[in-house]
């Protein structure tokens, strides 16, 4: 559901899995001379402790641009509405946000199944959609910008270190919809890759918050890593129970989901210290874009807010690339800014210096292997740049086969 009227309150961690309270932000007055863009992020409901951040950077992103002169000399109108971690809702909102709105472009969407709730409205209506956030791969359609990391970007660099640091016996856990399922599909590929061999895998319900029986089957084989795709709020309720077991130290767990929600502020640090993750944006990145983004982020939101995550530099880059686009095409025409996009754009952001590679539509990113600190954030042990998005590069060419709409799954 759209509110009528734009709200300027702004999320921002707080104690616990929550953020500060957020009502939808709506539609702003129109202007006469405005350029109308459409968001759909998660306010309320369980996921939006990927969501509030998420809104930040979106809001902030929009000014930033509108501060450098907007696009064709014309300020964005940013029009919000919640996704409320309701699929159908993302799917009536796209649809309210295309066809009366009007909006020119449209970004949104955390998990996987509100992604693939919004594709279809995207494809049926021609409309321009910049998914921001990382993901399974495979999503390989003209209409859609990937600009998260992809197995290729994350897996295939954290599997194979794992294997090499901890052991070659893996349990996978992750939540059971289509990012879960088809990300350990990629662990699967990458851990034979590595010689190793996955010892279990479980796909767990975004409500489950009791993970005994879980703690019970890892205690019973022995695992040497745990990889991580549990995704939300509840979920946050395995690491401490995973620690209350006695299991750390006794294996070690990896993901390329933590993090995402501040996990590692809800948690104690004795609870969360020593989880490895991977991701292309953290805020201890040392680089002088994210000395100063992070500088004016806190000038922004305030010195206290918490952490600011790689889900926000993506939603970042994101409402950058399309401005970049829009103002190189010099139209807000659809294709002519797809034309654009896939010109090879780089864009300087806080993570570094990206690409958008014109076939996949996806973005070659720098990542960085890194552990839970007990400061309630990370530190820093590697970096492998320049990453391409290889798992969709290698069956996406959008450039040679501009017609196609559909995602890619793993082959074994």
């Amino acid at each position: 559901m759209l509110i009528s009227r734009r709200d300027a309150i702004r999320g921002s961690v707080a104690a616990g899995v929550g953020i500060a309270a957020s009502t939808l932000v709506g539609r702003q007055a129109a202007a006469e001379n405005d350029t109308p863009v459409g968001s759909i992020l998660d306010a309320t409901g369980a996921i939006n402790i990927y969501g509030l951040p998420m809104i930040d950077a979106t809001r902030f992103a929009v000014d930033s641009i509108n501060e450098g002169g907007g696009v064709l000399g014309r300020k964005l109108r940013l029009i919000e509405s919640d996704g409320q971690s309701n699929n159908q809702v993302y799917a009536q909102n796209a649809l309210k946000l295309i066809l009366d709105d009007k909006v020119a472009a449209l970004m949104g969407g955390i998990t996987s199944a509100s992604r693939e709730a919004v594709r279809p409205v995207v494809d049926k209506y021609s409309a321009l959609y910049f998914y921001n956030e990382q993901y399974e791969g495979g999503v390989c359609d003209k209409l859609v910008f990937c600009t998260g990391v992809t197995p290729a970007q994350q897996l295939g660099v954290l599997v194979p270190w794992a294997a090499k640091q901890y052991g070659k016996k893996v349990y996978t856990l992750a939540a059971d919809y289509n990012y879960g399922h088809i990300s350990a599909d990629w662990v699967k590929v990458y851990l034979k890759q590595a010689g190793g061999e996955l010892a279990g895998e479980e796909f767990i319900p975004l409500d489950v918050v009791n993970f005994d029986s879980v703690i019970q089957r890892l205690q019973a084989t022995k695992p040497d890593v745990v990889m991580s795709l549990l995704v939300g709020g509840n979920h946050i309720a395995f690491y401490r129970q995973f620690a209350a077991a006695g299991l750390k130290g006794k294996m070690q767990i990896v993901s390329a989901t933590f993090g995402l929600g501040n996990e590692q502020v809800v948690l104690k640090p004795e609870e969360a210290e020593g989880i490895v993750v991977i991701y292309p944006y953290f805020q201890e990145l040392d680089n002088p874009a994210n000395k100063k983004w992070v500088a004016a982020w806190h000038k922004r939101y305030g010195e206290k807010y918490t952490y600011i995550t790689d889900s926000a530099c993506t939603v970042w880059n994101g409402w950058h690339l399309w401005a970049m686009a829009v103002n190189k095409a010099k139209s807000l025409d659809r294709g002519k800014v797809i034309a654009a996009l896939e010109s090879g754009l780089t864009f300087d952001s806080p993570e570094g210096t990206i690409k958008l590679d014109p076939k996949s539509h996806h973005v070659v990113h720098s990542v960085h292997l890194a552990k839970v600190n007990d400061k309630n954030g990370f530190t820093i042990m590697q970096s492998v740049a320049n990453i391409e998005p290889a798992d969709t590069m290698k069956v996406c060419d959008l450039v040679a086969h501009p017609n196609q709409h559909k995602q890619y799954t793993p082959k074994f």
